[in-house]
């Protein structure tokens, strides 16, 4: 999606058709242009008059949405071409089914979808409206005026996290790129724009033979189109990823050179052919390198291992031991952004410092037979291959937090790791603490303080609920600062 400025009307929208603030969809009322591409625009409005309380939103129906603001996505059919209007309408279902499937804070929220009325507006009459969670900004405008350095790894994290839960889902998204991941005003990462996610059947599935050229992988440039469009994988996400890796790092630069988005297509075909090598942008640090390359492997069964969980825990470890933490920071803006995280952004892979201790109390080996004693709570990794090892291989570490109302992140995390099967000795609990989601995307706010051994870097830490399967009776606890 193109902002305002940056918008060529002559060939992409009527600007007598824009809507002006105020005008009417549905229950909403327009308050100005967010942007506009060849097939939709969008717009940013609130409640209408008389709607002040809605239900329904990017939370499920039990969860009210307020009066804040949303994004309106309209996408017009009047005067297409039968094949073009059926594309819009696969496009639009698309959207709303992933929405209403997969959602998770690190995906854009969709609250509803309908037909717009507008007869004193024929060429917008029967357009489809997507009503969405407003966002503050895309990443490309941000890529644009030059990312932060501390931020650089919290955004890239932030993507990972997204692809992994879509990937887990089921999914593929397809278009990935800085104009589809939006930022919230408390800096979260949100993927966006769906209209070309696919869910795989096996191994795959399909899209329509579109998508932007720039973050196309090699294989995509000789994929046959058949009866059901384009065959795609996640491995095309993870290519798309690397290209959003560079462009983070290098000012917005693309690996592969060319002037235009077909010679750079051409670029990318050399390479995956083996007749180019990969140049990437000495501003890219080396692990950034390395994990751009990874991405940008060239071919589908070379990249296919590099899944995002795999390069999220990476990211992780990374953090964890340069002290880059991917929540650094962020609690501090709005006061504290309480914005739920992926509990598996905890299970990586850490470094040996971090795993050297592990805070069971007694003999019991990890998932030993004993239960847990009161006063005490069992670990529970979700993970099944984890819950099948006995190797305490650091991949299936779980981390603790320092402080469980900052964001369960690895800036928020004691050198101390726990496995599956670990007993720890419980203090008290927490009701009301960060939210965390797990791998089985269970959502909890409680929060469990509990011992660690003797000569641990701190004498205590935080164990989320969604950690532990028991629910032991414990007081509850002071304030967090009291017991650091």
């Amino acid at each position: 999606m193109t902002p305002p400025l940056g918008v060529g009307c002559t060939t992409e929208c009527d600007r007598s058709d824009l809507l002006p603030p105020g005008y009417r969809v549905g229950d909403w009322a327009v308050t100005e242009l967010i942007g506009s591409g060849g097939w939709s625009t969008v717009y940013g409005a609130r409640p209408a008059d008389g709607h002040p309380d809605r239900t329904g939103g990017a939370g499920g129906p039990d969860r009210p949405s307020g009066p804040s603001d949303v994004a309106l996505k309209i996408m017009p059919t009047a005067g297409l071409a039968p094949r073009q209007a059926r594309r819009i309408v696969e496009s639009a279902r698309r959207e709303v089914e992933l929405g209403r499937r997969v959602g998770h804070p690190r995906l854009i929220g969709f609250l509803e979808t309908f037909v717009l009325a507008a007869p004193d507006r024929p060429s917008l009459d029967g357009a489809i409206v997507l009503v969405m969670e407003r966002a503050a900004a895309s990443l490309r405008e941000l890529v644009d005026a030059g990312v932060p350095e501390g931020d650089r790894g919290r955004l890239i994290a932030g993507i990972c996290e997204g692809l992994s839960h879509l990937h887990r889902s089921g999914w593929v998204h397809a278009d990935l790129k800085p104009e589809n991941v939006l930022l919230g005003t408390d800096r979260s990462v949100k993927l966006s724009d769906f209209g070309l996610a696919t869910e795989l059947t096996g191994t795959h599935g399909y899209v329509p033979p579109m998508g932007t050229l720039d973050y196309l992988p090699p294989e995509r440039w000789r994929a046959p189109l058949g009866e059901l469009g384009v065959q795609v994988r996640p491995s095309a996400d993870i290519w798309a990823l690397g290209i959003v890796i560079h462009e983070v790092f290098a000012s917005g630069a693309s690996p592969f050179a060319g002037a235009t988005p077909v010679a750079r297509g051409a670029a990318v075909q050399e390479y995956g052919a083996g007749r180019a090598p990969l140049r990437m942008d000495h501003a890219l640090p080396p692990f950034w390198r390395a994990l751009a390359a990874d991405c940008l492997a060239p071919t589908h069964a070379a990249r296919a291992r590099h899944t995002a969980d795999s390069l999220l825990a990476r990211i992780v470890a990374h953090q964890g031991t340069s002290g880059a933490g991917a929540g650094a920071g962020a609690g501090r803006l709005q006061g504290r952004a309480r914005a739920a995280l992926l509990a598996t952004a905890l299970c990586g892979i850490a470094g040996a410092g971090l795993c050297s201790d592990a805070a069971r109390v007694g003999p019991s080996a990890p998932g030993g037979p004993a239960d847990a004693a009161a006063g005490t709570v069992r670990v529970f990794n979700a993970e099944r291959g984890c819950q099948e090892r006995a190797d305490r291989d650091p991949q299936c570490s779980l981390g603790l937090a320092i402080d469980p109302l900052e964001p369960y992140a690895a800036g928020n995390v004691v050198p101390t790791r726990v496995w599956h099967g670990d007993v720890l000795a419980a203090e008290c609990q927490l009701a009301d603490g960060q939210p965390v989601i797990n791998e089985e995307d269970l959502r909890s706010t409680r929060w469990y303080r509990v011992r660690l051994p003797s000569g641990s870097a701190a004498p205590g830490a935080w164990l989320p609920a969604v950690r532990t399967k028991e629910r032991p009776a414990l007081p509850g606890c002071p304030h967090p600062t009291s017991l650091r």
